[in-house]
């Protein structure tokens, strides 16, 4: 086949592009499990390489003697464990909306797209599907409640850019419990349109939550809308170490661990999706702190799904990625270990250190601000090369204020021992995991499109429901 042959006529096939209503994907007889699920929780780190989940490991067993929750599952054998492809239909390397769809919409669709096919099509997302069959359902995320992996699930739409579209668009759904940042898309200030999104949630008979307090005095009893931030959350790193962030925001475990309360008042059961969103931007960021305290913020979120998996006997449990990012790794020679101690200690994210530089610093300033917060001893000479790196300007949604993370990353390589590839997306094979009822079916390679139908054979769905 020619090569321009193969992109106008094969790709989607040789990608395997799903069709919607195709069925079953994963077993070969008709009869389903035995034992059905009645619940689903999935949880996305969202752009965890393997190299994250590994250091995530390294850095909690030397810190505090523990393993991490997903690889104690793996060392227990509690798991079925499989890799997964990650493609979109246009490409090897797929961004956060088409990953998302795959799993939503149960076909892969354009990068950028959300549940809109490659000719139009608009398959029902799933979280609508299981609103129909009478099961609650919700979303907790550390990003914004309308970015893209929260929006797969919930919402068709040609663009993952049309957030403030996207908040309209729940409020329609009313969907059960929905929690993360995003209050520029609710807020009447901050719309371009003016609308007073939030009034409207609470006029529709919502629980509008904005602080740690509020969501835990919510009693479930109306559908919850929870923001706690303009943008995303902070990073954990951050959080946990300022006393007025920790008592306002809440964690992704204490999100998913009070939807896990709410949606489980349904008789009928629950499907939510849990997304540790910010890993995917510190891998953006190339942000070491940021993303090992981001990865361990999810980790406990694995642990909170599988605490109640255990015990309640009924419920599918995923544990996943959409896509790798910039393939992070600890490399080095005799003090790598000693050199990546330095993140046991680590008060603050990157992102939030160079927030503190202003015009008035000097690079002996710069110095002593990176010791106390990173213990890292950076050089007069690299405190002098990050001081002209500063640009005025917006550079988008993964740094906002420009910040010069990329060079400050390749500085401290040499002191962490935390090596990167890049700082984007990468066309990896990914972890998969399942626990619960449905999880016996998993084979050991998966299509992301396939998880869609997955889930629905898992909870009984007859297949011509929405055929």
């Amino acid at each position: 086949m020619k090569r321009r042959d193969f992109f106008k006529n094969g790709f989607l096939t040789t990608l395997g592009l799903g069709t919607i209503g195709s069925y079953p994907v994963f077993a070969n007889s008709p009869n389903l499990a035995k034992e059905q699920a009645k619940n689903i929780i999935f949880l996305v780190s969202d752009g965890m390489s393997a190299g994250t989940l590994n250091m995530a490991d390294i850095l909690l067993r030397n810190k505090e003697g523990r393993a991490t929750k997903w690889i104690s599952l793996y060392e227990e054998n509690l798991v079925k464990r499989a890799l997964m492809d990650t493609a979109s239909a246009n490409s090897f390397i797929t961004d956060s909306a088409a990953a998302g769809s795959a799993w939503g919409g149960g076909m892969r669709v354009k990068n950028g797209a959300l549940n809109i096919g490659p000719d139009g099509e608009r398959p029902v997302p799933i979280l609508q599907k299981f609103k129909t069959m009478g099961k609650a359902v919700g979303c907790v995320t550390s990003v914004q409640i309308t970015h893209a992996t929260p929006a797969s699930f919930c919402v068709n739409n040609n663009s993952r850019n049309a957030m403030a579209e996207i908040a309209e668009d729940y409020l329609k759904l009313k969907f059960d419990v929905m929690m993360g940042g995003g209050g520029n898309f609710f807020s009447a200030e901050k719309r371009t349109d003016k609308v007073d999104l939030y009034e409207a949630y609470r006029q529709n008979g919502f629980d509008l939550v904005r602080n740690k307090a509020d969501m835990v005095n919510a009693n479930g009893n109306k559908p919850i809308m929870g923001v706690f931030a303009d943008d995303g959350l902070p990073y954990a790193v951050d959080r946990v170490n300022n006393e007025e962030l920790k008592s306002q925001v809440p964690s992704l475990a204490e999100m998913t661990k009070k939807a896990i309360e709410v949606l489980n008042k349904n008789k009928k059961g629950f499907v939510m999706q849990v997304e540790g969103g910010k890993v995917d931007w510190a891998a953006h960021g190339n942000d070491a702190p940021a993303l090992m305290y981001d990865q361990l913020d999810f980790d406990e979120a694995v642990a909170v799904a599988m605490d109640f998996a255990v015990k309640d006997k009924e419920t599918l449990v995923i544990i996943t990625t959409d896509h790798g990012n910039s393939n992070p790794g600890l490399f080095g020679g005799n003090q790598a270990s000693k050199n990546f101690e330095k993140l046991y200690t680590t008060t603050a994210s990157n992102e939030w250190v160079l927030n503190q530089i202003n015009s008035d610093y000097n690079a002996s300033q710069v110095v002593d601000l990176i010791m106390a917060h990173q213990n890292i001893a950076l050089k007069t000479a690299d405190a002098e090369l990050l001081l002209k790196n500063y640009r005025p300007g917006d550079n988008g949604l993964y740094n906002t204020n420009n910040l010069p993370l990329l060079p400050l990353a390749s500085m401290q390589s040499s002191h962490n021992s935390v090596q990167w590839a890049g700082n984007n997306h990468s066309g990896d094979y990914v972890e998969l995991a399942m626990y619960g009822p449905g999880s016996e079916k998993l084979t050991g390679f998966v299509k992301n499109f396939e998880l869609h139908n997955f889930m629905l054979e898992a909870c009984g769905v007859q297949k011509n429901l929405w055929t």
